[in-house]
């Protein structure tokens, strides 16, 4: 049985007098991996805002589990981790950590599993601006699951880290899908598309399809999710010059 956590509905979003979003309806389940992917400026971090209620809405509803995103009742049960890595370079890993529990009402225990889950344990006592940019990255992953929530939005985590690094991370995902959570996932990178349980590709503020990564494909007879991109983009062309 499908466990929808998400709803959203004809969500749209303007901003500097543009259109960002258009009137996007899309569910979110318990217990899978959702990616969604994308050429930068498609509005893919707007829409993850408007998830975690930090985004001013035009119009349209955004509902978690039967409560509208940006509820203060929301605030323990959401994780997000935006691009930026939001730790603080002075502080070792464990004081960014134990600071962020104080603020989020975490329990103690939950900062050692956290550091013990994105595997900084050898790291914990090390100053925060002297790690990698990948260790920063995990160091930001860790406070998003401090109080285990029940919705992870991970806006582009991968971006710019090694290759075994990004397989780790993406295990990571799914073992967290797999203890109950909704995990929804940004990236531009088109071969992260098979790690994902179910697939939102989305353009200039609208998805152009919603379904697995093999079903997509299949539908597109491409080889992979880059060539089903462009399928699917050359067809809204077609489509076009036909109308016009």
């Amino acid at each position: 049985m499908v466990n929808n956590l998400v709803e959203i509905r004809d969500l749209v979003v303007d901003r500097g007098g543009r259109r960002v979003l258009h009137g996007l309806d899309i569910t979110i389940e318990q217990g899978s991996v959702t990616g969604l992917l994308g050429p930068s400026g498609c509005g893919k971090s707007t829409l993850m805002r408007s998830l975690v209620g930090v985004q001013q809405l035009t119009s349209g509803r955004v509902i978690i589990d039967g409560v509208e995103a940006g509820s203060k009742e929301l605030r323990s049960r959401i994780g997000y981790v935006t691009q930026a890595a939001s730790v603080y370079d002075d502080l070792t890993v464990r004081e960014n950590l134990s600071f962020f529990a104080q603020v989020l009402g975490a329990d103690t225990a939950a900062v050692d599993e956290a550091i013990a889950t994105v595997d900084l344990a050898s790291h914990a006592d090390q100053v925060t601006g002297r790690l990698s940019g990948g260790q920063r990255s995990r160091a930001s992953l860790a406070v998003a699951l401090l109080n285990s929530p029940d919705l992870l939005v991970l806006d582009e985590p991968t971006v710019g880290l090694d290759p075994v690094l990004r397989r780790d991370l993406w295990a990571l995902f799914h073992q967290l899908a797999e203890a109950g959570a909704a995990v929804f996932v940004s990236s531009h990178v088109m071969d992260e598309a098979d790690r994902c349980d179910r697939l939102l590709l989305m353009r200039e503020g609208g998805i152009i399809a919603d379904d697995t990564p093999a079903h997509i494909r299949e539908q597109t007879r491409t080889r992979d999710i880059e060539g089903a991109f462009l399928a699917l983009v050359d067809g809204d062309r077609s489509d076009q010059g036909s109308a016009s």
